[in-house]
């Protein structure tokens, strides 16, 4: 889930310099109210030779920037969403390859996120659930551990099986009631140690640890050594309490397009990269575009990019910080005919053997058939890290001959290949200490969002374009359009 690297800043137009304050005419962008989705571009006849003026500009139209665009869009003011791309999501994309529909890496909604719930309307996106559980491959063979509450004769019959003791099982459910018993707030502002130090310190086994813990939790957090910030384990365990893991029937770039679709027709540019944002000689901030146009916006900008692109746009702003090592990771396609995969489940499957590179997988189409065409199945595989220097022949080569010992009896050579990404900025890496409560304001009249301010999950990107649009409004810069 990356954005493409922006490019040096280019020469400006005949005539135009950043150096002295141009004093262009003030034009006051005001995108018209539609039912119809965004994909109209705006026509706001740009020229290179002077700045160009807009009431506030979001760069970026991921998940934070949609939602910060949102609540502009709640109280009637002007804005212009760049985006540098073709489409709407940044990291959150589904393309369609061969009929499949194929996620831009491993990526499960959990129903109970809060923002979301206010933001999305979940019938419209016909979210299908996964099997609240899972099972864990280990010994030679799969072991199920459930949710109680949705499988409960399962969960007992999985409580003497080796992915964990009975002590284990219970210390699952006292988990349950301590992160339900706190509000969100305290979860993320509470006392924070890394996730392996929180499991050992509540009593949890080595055996669940490394059989269960380690791929279903790093494979939420891409992080196996599960480093991750206490606070965010707590929240998500909370909100897996609480909801199930799912998937848009659509894909889950449905999620992004189904903001993009409530926004004034024409308020977002695509293919618009932005390479700087200058506030010398102007009176608020002004982005300047790849293709050298310069954007001044009257009333504030806010920057809704990932990390690495937010710490380049950002460079002479913020002091220099060391950054942590992104959280990365590959996930490979196969399609394989529907009728001849060794399981009907909507169910993921784990790694819990402590070998190989698999660290989960499941059968997408399983979970939502409308991931493939009819007769046909839909394999996600997914691995932990970058591999780098290992070429996507051999990493395909490696995954069939693990999944051909999970799965015994199946012809998993036969399996087509369909793609590989490699996801090299998945999720920033949130090991403590961190701060999941950040403010968005960089400078005056410039805000930052994005899951890097909140958590890396989807209602942290969601929740940090809110604040930052509501900070942009409390700071009084907007004049109501």
């Amino acid at each position: 889930m990356t954005l493409t690297q922006p490019l040096n800043l280019p020469l400006l137009g005949s005539g135009s310099s950043l150096s002295h304050k141009p004093r262009p005419s003030r034009i006051r962008f005001k995108p018209q109210a539609s039912s119809s989705p965004a994909s109209v571009q705006p026509n706001l006849n740009f020229s290179q030779s002077s700045p160009k003026n807009i009431g506030v500009i979001i760069v970026g139209a991921g998940l934070a920037g949609l939602a910060a665009a949102t609540r502009l869009a709640c109280e009637n003011v002007s804005f212009l969403l760049l985006e540098a791309s073709d489409a709407v999501g940044g990291r959150v994309r589904t393309d369609v390859v061969d009929g499949f529909l194929l996620d831009r890496g491993f990526q499960i909604f959990i129903t109970a996120y809060p923002e979301a719930r206010k933001l999305l309307d979940y019938q419209a996106l016909d979210l299908q659930r996964f099997y609240s559980g899972a099972r864990v491959y280990y010994g030679g063979e799969f072991h199920t551990v459930a949710d109680p509450i949705c499988h409960f004769f399962d969960s007992v019959q999985s409580l003497t099986n080796p992915i964990g003791s009975v002590l284990d099982k219970l210390l699952i459910a006292s988990t349950r009631l301590r992160v339900l018993s706190k509000p969100d707030e305290e979860i993320l502002t509470a006392n924070e140690v890394p996730t392996i130090d929180l499991l050992r310190s509540a009593g949890f086994s080595d055996s669940i640890i490394s059989r269960f813990f380690r791929p279903f939790f790093g494979g939420i957090f891409f992080d196996k050594e599960l480093e991750t910030t206490s606070r965010l384990f707590d929240f998500i365990f909370k909100c897996l309490a609480l909801g199930d893991n799912a998937i848009p029937a659509k894909g889950i770039g449905a999620i992004p397009e189904q903001l993009e679709a409530k926004l004034p027709s024409g308020s977002i540019l695509y293919n618009s990269r932005a390479v700087s944002i200058d506030s010398e000689g102007f009176d608020s901030p002004a982005v300047i575009l790849q293709t050298g146009e310069i954007l001044q916006s009257e009333l504030g900008v806010i920057v809704a990019v990932d990390q690495p692109e937010a710490d380049k746009l950002l460079a002479d702003k913020t002091p220099p910080v060391q950054r942590k090592p992104a959280r990365s990771t590959v996930c490979l396609y196969f399609s394989a005919d529907r009728e001849k995969i060794p399981v009907q489940d909507p169910v993921l499957f784990l790694n819990g053997s402590g070998e190989g590179i698999v660290n989960n997988m499941f059968f997408a189409t399983n979970v939502a058939k409308s991931y493939g065409p009819p007769g046909k199945a839909l394999v996600s595989v997914s691995l932990i890290g970058r591999f780098e220097g290992v070429s996507d022949k051999d990493l395909t080569a490696e995954v069939v001959r693990e999944i051909s010992r999970w799965f015994k009896g199946t012809d998993v050579g036969s399996w087509k290949h369909l793609r590989t990404y490699r996801i090299a900025f998945a999720q920033p890496n949130q090991s403590p200490p961190t701060n999941l409560m950040k403010d968005p304001r960089v400078g005056p009249g410039l805000y930052l969002c994005g899951d890097q301010l909140t958590s890396a999950t989807f209602d942290g990107a969601l929740v940090s374009g809110t604040r930052a649009a509501e900070a942009l409004l409390r700071d009084g810069a907007v004049v109501r359009a």
